[in-house]
Protein backbone atom coordinates (compact mmCIF):
# COMPACT_ATOMS: atom_id res chain seq x y z
CA UNK A 1 0.00 0.00 0.00
CA UNK A 2 1.35 3.40 -0.98
CA UNK A 3 2.11 5.94 1.74
CA UNK A 4 -0.53 8.67 1.81
CA UNK A 5 -0.89 11.77 4.00
CA UNK A 6 -4.19 13.66 3.94
CA UNK A 7 -5.69 16.45 6.08
CA UNK A 8 -8.98 15.80 7.86
CA UNK A 9 -11.07 18.32 9.76
CA UNK A 10 -10.75 22.05 10.31
CA UNK A 11 -7.55 23.89 11.28
CA UNK A 12 -6.84 24.44 14.98
CA UNK A 13 -4.67 26.96 16.77
CA UNK A 14 -3.07 24.16 18.76
CA UNK A 15 -4.43 20.69 18.07
CA UNK A 16 -3.48 18.21 20.79
CA UNK A 17 -4.42 15.20 22.90
CA UNK A 18 -5.64 12.74 20.23
CA UNK A 19 -7.52 9.68 21.50
CA UNK A 20 -8.89 6.81 19.41
CA UNK A 21 -12.16 5.31 20.67
CA UNK A 22 -12.11 1.71 19.46
CA UNK A 23 -15.75 1.02 20.36
CA UNK A 24 -17.12 3.85 18.21
CA UNK A 25 -14.25 3.97 15.71
CA UNK A 26 -13.93 7.69 16.39
CA UNK A 27 -10.99 10.03 16.83
CA UNK A 28 -11.24 12.67 19.56
CA UNK A 29 -8.84 15.59 19.96
CA UNK A 30 -8.80 19.14 21.27
CA UNK A 31 -7.76 22.67 20.43
CA UNK A 32 -5.82 23.71 23.51
CA UNK A 33 -6.24 27.45 23.02
CA UNK A 34 -9.87 27.94 21.97
CA UNK A 35 -10.71 25.48 23.75
CA UNK A 36 -12.74 23.06 21.59
CA UNK A 37 -13.31 19.29 21.67
CA UNK A 38 -13.49 17.59 18.27
CA UNK A 39 -14.66 14.21 16.99
CA UNK A 40 -13.95 12.62 13.62
CA UNK A 41 -15.54 9.39 12.37
CA UNK A 42 -13.52 8.14 9.38
CA UNK A 43 -16.18 5.64 8.25
CA UNK A 44 -18.66 8.43 7.48
CA UNK A 45 -16.35 11.43 7.31
CA UNK A 46 -18.48 13.11 10.00
CA UNK A 47 -16.65 15.84 11.89
CA UNK A 48 -18.14 17.57 14.95
CA UNK A 49 -16.95 20.04 17.57
CA UNK A 50 -18.09 21.52 20.86
CA UNK A 51 -16.71 24.42 22.86
CA UNK A 52 -15.54 23.68 26.41
CA UNK A 53 -16.48 26.26 29.05
CA UNK A 54 -13.43 26.54 31.29
CA UNK A 55 -14.34 29.67 33.21
CA UNK A 56 -11.14 31.58 32.49
CA UNK A 57 -9.30 32.98 29.50
CA UNK A 58 -6.01 31.38 30.55
CA UNK A 59 -7.52 28.00 31.43
CA UNK A 60 -6.30 25.80 28.63
CA UNK A 61 -7.39 22.22 28.05
CA UNK A 62 -4.79 19.66 27.04
CA UNK A 63 -6.18 16.17 26.43
CA UNK A 64 -9.32 14.03 26.22
CA UNK A 65 -9.48 10.39 27.40
CA UNK A 66 -12.52 8.14 27.55
CA UNK A 67 -13.72 6.80 30.90
CA UNK A 68 -14.14 3.02 30.75
CA UNK A 69 -17.74 1.73 30.96
CA UNK A 70 -19.15 5.27 31.26
CA UNK A 71 -21.06 6.18 28.11
CA UNK A 72 -20.14 9.56 26.61
CA UNK A 73 -17.93 10.50 29.56
CA UNK A 74 -14.35 11.71 29.17
CA UNK A 75 -11.60 13.05 31.39
CA UNK A 76 -10.39 16.42 30.11
CA UNK A 77 -7.49 18.30 31.69
CA UNK A 78 -8.34 21.95 32.39
CA UNK A 79 -5.36 24.04 33.53
CA UNK A 80 -4.18 22.25 36.70
CA UNK A 81 -7.04 19.80 37.28
CA UNK A 82 -8.81 16.76 35.85
CA UNK A 83 -12.45 17.27 34.93
CA UNK A 84 -15.22 15.12 33.47
CA UNK A 85 -17.00 16.12 30.28
CA UNK A 86 -20.22 14.50 29.02
CA UNK A 87 -20.42 14.55 25.20
CA UNK A 88 -22.16 12.41 22.61
CA UNK A 89 -19.59 13.34 19.99
CA UNK A 90 -22.07 15.34 17.92
CA UNK A 91 -23.90 18.00 19.95
CA UNK A 92 -22.50 21.54 19.50
CA UNK A 93 -22.19 22.29 23.21
CA UNK A 94 -21.00 24.30 25.03
CA UNK A 95 -19.71 21.62 27.38
CA UNK A 96 -19.36 22.31 31.10
CA UNK A 97 -16.54 20.34 32.76
CA UNK A 98 -17.32 18.81 36.15
CA UNK A 99 -14.46 18.92 38.66
CA UNK A 100 -12.83 15.56 39.32
CA UNK A 101 -9.55 16.24 41.16
CA UNK A 102 -6.92 18.96 41.51
CA UNK A 103 -3.57 17.68 40.27
CA UNK A 104 -1.01 20.48 40.05
CA UNK A 105 -0.86 22.81 43.06
CA UNK A 106 1.32 25.48 41.48
CA UNK A 107 -0.93 28.22 40.15
CA UNK A 108 1.30 29.19 37.23
CA UNK A 109 1.69 25.61 36.01
CA UNK A 110 -0.77 23.80 33.80
CA UNK A 111 -1.18 20.20 32.71
CA UNK A 112 -0.08 19.01 29.30
CA UNK A 113 -0.10 15.56 27.65
CA UNK A 114 -1.95 12.73 29.39
CA UNK A 115 -2.34 9.01 28.77
CA UNK A 116 -3.33 5.81 30.56
CA UNK A 117 -0.80 3.17 31.54
CA UNK A 118 -1.43 -0.57 30.94
CA UNK A 119 -3.40 -0.75 34.21
CA UNK A 120 -5.62 2.17 33.13
CA UNK A 121 -4.19 4.69 35.60
CA UNK A 122 -4.19 8.19 34.12
CA UNK A 123 -0.80 9.92 33.84
CA UNK A 124 -0.23 13.58 33.05
CA UNK A 125 2.57 16.06 33.46
CA UNK A 126 2.73 19.81 33.80
CA UNK A 127 4.88 22.67 32.60
CA UNK A 128 5.96 25.99 33.99
CA UNK A 129 4.92 29.48 33.02
CA UNK A 130 5.92 31.15 29.76
CA UNK A 131 6.94 34.80 30.26
CA UNK A 132 5.06 37.54 28.44
CA UNK A 133 6.08 37.68 24.79
CA UNK A 134 7.79 34.29 24.76
CA UNK A 135 8.28 32.95 21.24
CA UNK A 136 9.97 29.60 21.83
CA UNK A 137 9.50 26.53 24.00
CA UNK A 138 12.96 26.93 25.50
CA UNK A 139 11.70 30.06 27.29
CA UNK A 140 9.47 28.08 29.65
CA UNK A 141 10.33 28.55 33.34
CA UNK A 142 12.63 25.64 34.10
CA UNK A 143 11.95 22.78 36.52
CA UNK A 144 8.55 24.09 37.62
CA UNK A 145 6.51 21.15 36.34
CA UNK A 146 5.94 17.60 37.57
CA UNK A 147 4.71 14.20 36.40
CA UNK A 148 1.66 12.67 38.09
CA UNK A 149 -0.55 9.63 37.97
CA UNK A 150 -4.10 9.26 39.26
CA UNK A 151 -5.09 6.03 40.95
CA UNK A 152 -8.49 4.47 40.38
CA UNK A 153 -9.73 5.97 43.67
CA UNK A 154 -8.81 9.47 42.36
CA UNK A 155 -5.77 9.82 44.63
CA UNK A 156 -2.86 11.55 42.89
CA UNK A 157 0.76 10.34 43.03
CA UNK A 158 3.66 12.61 42.10
CA UNK A 159 6.03 10.49 40.02
CA UNK A 160 8.66 13.07 39.09
CA UNK A 161 9.51 16.66 39.99
CA UNK A 162 11.66 19.37 38.41
CA UNK A 163 10.08 18.83 34.99
CA UNK A 164 10.42 21.61 32.42
CA UNK A 165 7.75 20.88 29.80
CA UNK A 166 6.04 17.53 30.21
CA UNK A 167 4.93 15.89 26.98
CA UNK A 168 4.85 12.44 25.33
CA UNK A 169 4.16 9.26 27.31
CA UNK A 170 4.31 5.61 26.25
CA UNK A 171 4.71 2.15 27.76
CA UNK A 172 6.51 -0.82 26.25
CA UNK A 173 4.56 -3.78 24.92
CA UNK A 174 5.84 -6.03 27.73
CA UNK A 175 4.82 -3.39 30.33
CA UNK A 176 8.36 -3.18 31.71
CA UNK A 177 9.45 0.20 30.33
CA UNK A 178 8.02 3.70 30.51
CA UNK A 179 9.05 6.27 27.90
CA UNK A 180 8.81 9.97 28.62
CA UNK A 181 9.50 13.31 26.96
CA UNK A 182 10.50 16.51 28.74
CA UNK A 183 10.50 18.63 25.60
CA UNK A 184 13.29 21.10 26.32
CA UNK A 185 15.72 18.25 26.95
CA UNK A 186 15.33 17.25 23.28
CA UNK A 187 15.36 13.57 24.09
CA UNK A 188 13.27 10.54 25.03
CA UNK A 189 13.99 9.01 28.43
CA UNK A 190 13.26 5.42 29.42
CA UNK A 191 12.50 4.10 32.90
CA UNK A 192 12.04 0.70 34.44
CA UNK A 193 8.30 0.42 35.08
CA UNK A 194 6.36 -1.62 37.65
CA UNK A 195 2.83 -2.08 36.36
CA UNK A 196 1.52 -3.25 39.73
CA UNK A 197 2.47 -0.02 41.50
CA UNK A 198 3.16 2.43 38.67
CA UNK A 199 6.63 3.07 40.10
CA UNK A 200 9.31 4.26 37.66
CA UNK A 201 13.07 4.13 38.24
CA UNK A 202 16.48 3.92 36.60
CA UNK A 203 16.27 6.82 34.14
CA UNK A 204 18.22 6.41 30.90
CA UNK A 205 18.36 8.31 27.62
CA UNK A 206 16.64 6.22 24.94
CA UNK A 207 17.05 8.68 22.05
CA UNK A 208 18.57 12.14 21.64
CA UNK A 209 17.15 14.31 18.86
CA UNK A 210 20.09 16.67 18.59
CA UNK A 211 22.66 13.88 18.40
CA UNK A 212 20.66 12.42 15.51
CA UNK A 213 20.26 15.80 13.77
CA UNK A 214 16.47 15.76 14.08
CA UNK A 215 14.80 19.13 13.50
CA UNK A 216 12.16 20.33 15.94
CA UNK A 217 11.38 19.58 19.57
CA UNK A 218 9.87 16.28 20.77
CA UNK A 219 6.18 16.63 21.61
CA UNK A 220 3.51 13.90 21.69
CA UNK A 221 4.41 10.22 21.36
CA UNK A 222 2.89 6.78 20.77
CA UNK A 223 4.18 3.23 20.33
CA UNK A 224 3.52 0.60 17.66
CA UNK A 225 3.11 -3.17 18.01
CA UNK A 226 6.80 -3.68 17.22
CA UNK A 227 7.75 -1.56 20.24
CA UNK A 228 8.98 1.36 18.16
CA UNK A 229 8.17 4.95 19.19
CA UNK A 230 6.52 7.54 16.94
CA UNK A 231 7.30 11.09 18.03
CA UNK A 232 5.78 14.40 16.87
CA UNK A 233 8.43 17.07 16.27
CA UNK A 234 7.14 20.56 17.05
CA UNK A 235 8.53 23.15 14.65
CA UNK A 236 10.15 20.24 12.85
CA UNK A 237 7.62 19.48 10.08
CA UNK A 238 7.84 15.77 10.85
CA UNK A 239 7.09 12.66 12.84
CA UNK A 240 9.98 10.32 13.56
CA UNK A 241 10.06 6.59 14.28
CA UNK A 242 12.65 5.55 16.85
CA UNK A 243 13.94 2.27 18.26
CA UNK A 244 14.18 2.94 22.02
CA UNK A 245 16.24 -0.21 22.54
CA UNK A 246 19.09 0.79 20.23
CA UNK A 247 18.66 4.57 20.15
CA UNK A 248 18.46 4.48 16.35
CA UNK A 249 16.38 6.74 14.12
CA UNK A 250 14.37 4.45 11.83
CA UNK A 251 12.17 6.79 9.80
CA UNK A 252 11.34 10.43 9.14
CA UNK A 253 7.77 11.15 8.09
CA UNK A 254 7.40 14.61 6.56
CA UNK A 255 4.20 16.44 7.59
CA UNK A 256 3.07 19.54 5.61
CA UNK A 257 2.85 21.70 8.73
CA UNK A 258 5.60 23.21 10.94
CA UNK A 259 3.97 22.64 14.31
CA UNK A 260 3.44 18.90 14.65
CA UNK A 261 2.07 18.27 18.14
CA UNK A 262 0.98 14.69 18.74
CA UNK A 263 0.33 11.25 17.25
CA UNK A 264 -2.00 8.31 17.81
CA UNK A 265 -2.84 5.14 15.91
CA UNK A 266 -6.42 4.43 14.87
CA UNK A 267 -8.62 2.66 12.36
CA UNK A 268 -10.15 -0.85 12.54
CA UNK A 269 -6.71 -2.51 12.60
CA UNK A 270 -4.69 0.38 14.05
CA UNK A 271 -2.91 0.84 10.72
CA UNK A 272 -3.65 4.57 10.37
CA UNK A 273 -1.55 7.21 12.12
CA UNK A 274 -3.36 10.42 13.12
CA UNK A 275 -1.16 13.48 13.55
CA UNK A 276 -2.32 16.69 15.24
CA UNK A 277 -0.84 20.07 14.31
CA UNK A 278 -1.36 23.77 15.09
CA UNK A 279 -1.10 27.24 13.60
CA UNK A 280 -0.08 29.05 16.80
CA UNK A 281 2.62 31.69 16.16
CA UNK A 282 2.84 30.81 12.47
CA UNK A 283 3.44 33.68 10.05
CA UNK A 284 1.08 34.50 7.19
CA UNK A 285 3.78 33.33 4.81
CA UNK A 286 3.99 29.96 6.56
CA UNK A 287 0.21 29.52 6.52
CA UNK A 288 0.15 30.37 2.82
CA UNK A 289 2.88 27.83 2.13
CA UNK A 290 1.33 25.15 4.38
CA UNK A 291 -2.43 25.81 4.05
CA UNK A 292 -3.49 22.67 5.91
CA UNK A 293 -1.53 23.56 9.04
CA UNK A 294 -3.64 23.06 12.14
CA UNK A 295 -5.53 20.13 10.63
CA UNK A 296 -5.28 16.54 11.74
CA UNK A 297 -3.38 14.50 9.16
CA UNK A 298 -4.23 10.85 8.53
CA UNK A 299 -1.26 8.77 7.40
CA UNK A 300 -1.99 5.45 5.68
CA UNK A 301 0.24 2.84 4.07
CA UNK A 302 2.89 2.83 6.80
CA UNK A 303 3.03 -0.95 6.93
CA UNK A 304 2.93 -1.08 10.73
CA UNK A 305 0.18 -1.46 13.31
CA UNK A 306 -0.19 0.68 16.39
CA UNK A 307 -1.47 0.09 19.89
CA UNK A 308 -4.89 1.06 21.29
CA UNK A 309 -5.69 4.20 23.26
CA UNK A 310 -6.56 2.98 26.75
CA UNK A 311 -9.52 4.42 28.70
CA UNK A 312 -9.19 5.49 32.31
CA UNK A 313 -10.72 3.28 35.01
CA UNK A 314 -12.28 5.07 37.97
CA UNK A 315 -13.74 3.37 41.03
CA UNK A 316 -16.14 6.18 41.78
CA UNK A 317 -19.58 7.44 40.83
CA UNK A 318 -19.64 10.19 38.22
Amino acid sequence: MELNIEPVGSPTLLGEGPYWDEENQTLYYIDVVKPILFSFKPETGAHHSAEIETGGSNERVSFVIKIKDKKNKFVVAVKNRFTVVDWDGESPGPLTPQHLVDVESQDLCHLNDGKCDPSHRLWAGSLGHFPEGATGIDQVEKEQGSLYSMQKDKSVVKRRGKVNLSNGLAWSIDKKKFYYIDTVKYRIDSYDYDDATGDISNEKVAFCLKNNKVDGAPDGMTIDQEGMLWVACYNGYQVIRVDPNTGKLLQRLAIPSPNVTSVIFGGPNYEDLYVTTGTLQMTNEQIEKYPHSGCVFRVTGLGVKGTPSLPVVLQTDL
